[in-house]
């Protein structure tokens, strides 16, 4: 990969330099008594159950990469799982989780529930997404791997899917034990799609195959950039439903109509944000075919003033997407590199700029810092000139490693077409041909 205005190092050196130090921020922001994962690296912050369930899925990389061992990763691995079965199931207001479903964020220490949020049914998803990974992948006769196959597939078992639809055909977004279901449900394409496909593969209490097709006749097909595609702002949803599943050549009844698949729309949907970059409607400094990334993510508003004589608003932590916004002139990296897998072509050499001629990986811990914006000024002093994001977040780092991962060696995608239950969720699903 050559870099803009010098020679990079090899494709395949950066990329696992940047997974091992992505490695370390679960390493280091890891309770080992629990498993629990940090969410964010600002003080007094709780963990996060996506975070965790990506940590579950890293750590099979992470051995076969050479960056822990296997008796450490079974170790972190039970602490989680144990933590997870034994933890408080209830409807009370501090629990751990109520019918198989968890607290989108909990205490590090105690494990309870933080901040009064939502019972979050796909962060949940990602969560038992990362038990199945540690059940398909510690394959070994020893009484510890044993216990985490145990462990791994009750857990998913015990998640009542059913319950979470509330009664109608999609599923809804959450449940507080203060208010009951949340008004929002999972409709129009996003990353629920692999809670769906987990819903669906349920042995104990599946979704209805009608659930399925209730989310997927909320779709919205579009044309952006010379790209027909199935429409979503932020770039993370078209990626982290692959950090699990590879989509290449199966279909369900939409794609096959469309006659492509969600790959390839992945890879359509990079396309569209790298034109968007070139085309930069709202004139933002920066982008440009090796600079891109919008979604959702962190960013250094609230705030409006005047840059350049324009007045300009910039946002906090929001769904920023491509094409209609909301767009501030806040990039991802992460959101790059979960890309590559798509589309190297363009996403490599915007990686490459990243890290080697805007240096993102430079005074930070864990590889890339959570996003950053060459359009606002940032604190006076800082050593890249513009604003950059201050804290990590475990929802950026595991798709880092896990898309790296993917992009390599395919381990991911291997392991779960292993899994019985994202086999029987996708046929329930519809999905045929391919590795199906």
């Amino acid at each position: 990969m050559a870099s803009i205005g010098g020679m990079a190092p090899s494709v395949d050196a950066d990329l696992q330099k940047l997974q091992r130090e992505t490695f370390e921020y679960f390493l280091r922001e890891t309770n080992p008594a629990n498993g629990l994962v940090l969410d964010k690296t600002e003080a007094g912050w709780p963990a996060s159950i996506a975070a965790t369930g990506l940590a579950l899925a890293c750590y099979p990389v992470a051995v076969e990469r050479g960056f822990i061992s296997r008796a450490a990763a079974v170790e972190r691995t039970l602490a989680t799982l144990r933590f997870f079965w034994s933890s408080a199931q209830g409807p009370e207001a501090d629990a751990t989780g109520y019918r198989g479903f968890y607290y989108h964020f909990l205490d590090m220490q105690t494990g309870r529930r933080a901040w009064q949020c939502e019972l979050s049914t796909v962060d949940s998803a990602f969560l038992l997404a990362g038990a199945l990974t540690a059940a398909v992948f510690f394959d070994a006769g020893s009484a510890a791997e044993s216990e985490i196959r145990f462990l791994g597939d009750a857990l998913y078992r015990r998640a009542d899917w059913r319950w979470a639809q509330d009664e109608a055909e999609t599923l809804t977004h959450g449940w507080k034990p203060e208010s009951g279901f949340l008004p929002y449900r999972w409709e129009g394409y996003d990353e629920a799609l692999l809670l769906y496909v987990l819903g669906l593969g349920s042995p104990t209490h599946p979704l209805p195959e009608s659930s399925y097709a209730a989310w997927a006749s909320t779709y919205r097909w579009e044309n952006a950039y010379g790209q027909d595609y199935l429409y979503a702002g932020p770039l993370f949803t078209h990626q982290l439903s692959h950090v699990w599943i590879d989509f290449r050549g199966i279909q369900d009844a939409f794609m096959r109509e469309k006659g492509i698949d969600y790959f390839e729309n992945s890879r359509r949907a990079t396309y569209v944000q790298q034109q968007y970059a070139i085309d930069n409607p709202r004139r933002y400094k920066g982008y440009a075919s090796h600079c891109w990334g919008i979604t959702a993510s962190e960013g250094p508003g609230p705030d409006t003033f005047k840059v350049d004589g324009i007045e300009r608003e910039f946002f906090d932590y929001v769904g920023r997407g491509v094409p209609y916004g909301p767009d501030d002139g806040t990039l991802a990296p992460w959101a790059v590199v979960a890309s590559i897998p798509f589309a190297p072509e363009i996403a490599l050499p915007a990686l490459n700029y990243c890290m080697h001629i805007a240096k993102l990986t430079e005074f930070n811990s864990y590889g890339f810092k959570a996003s950053f914006n060459p359009s606002h000024p940032g604190t006076p002093g800082n050593p890249y000139g513009y604003w950059v994001s201050p804290w990590h977040f475990g929802l950026n780092q595991g798709p880092i490693i896990l898309m790296i991962e993917n992009h390599l060696s395919g381990l991911l995608w291997r392991l779960m077409r292993n899994c019985p239950y994202i086999g029987n969720g996708l046929r329930r699903a519809g999905f045929t041909g391919g590795w199906l």
